[in-house]
């Protein structure tokens, strides 16, 4: 198995921003769906629409939108596997800081 090092893990994902904010919110995309598979799901709502949401209508557009959503999921999925091996040998070599420690979740309250 090859090593890998801090600059091989890259947050984010690898996938283009298709879609421009404008055109998310011309097509009235929630918030929560706004990633890097958002120029699939505005023709997948426009077509639901257009069918009234019958479920064997659209399955091109629907199977296209949960491949892509899915895809996102796994490359997530392998960038935290790297961030889990290289924080577990980081502990093996004595460090004791580990990869997102740098980075507090909560704000301290401690004065």
């Amino acid at each position: 198995m090859a090593v890998a090092t801090d600059e091989e893990v890259k947050l984010g994902s690898s996938k283009p921003m298709i879609a421009t904010q404008e055109e998310m919110v011309e097509a009235r995309v929630p918030l929560a769906y706004r990633d890097q598979c958002a120029h699939l799901l505005i023709p997948l709502n426009k077509c639901r629409v257009k069918e009234f949401y019958l479920p064997w209508k659209c399955e091109q557009e629907r199977h296209a939108y949960e491949k892509c959503e899915y895809e996102l999921v796994m490359e997530r999925m392998l960038q935290m596997q790297k961030i889990r091996e290289l924080e577990e040998r980081r502990k093996k070599a004595g460090q004791t800081q580990p990869l997102g420690a740098g980075i507090p979740l909560l704000s301290s309250t401690k004065a």
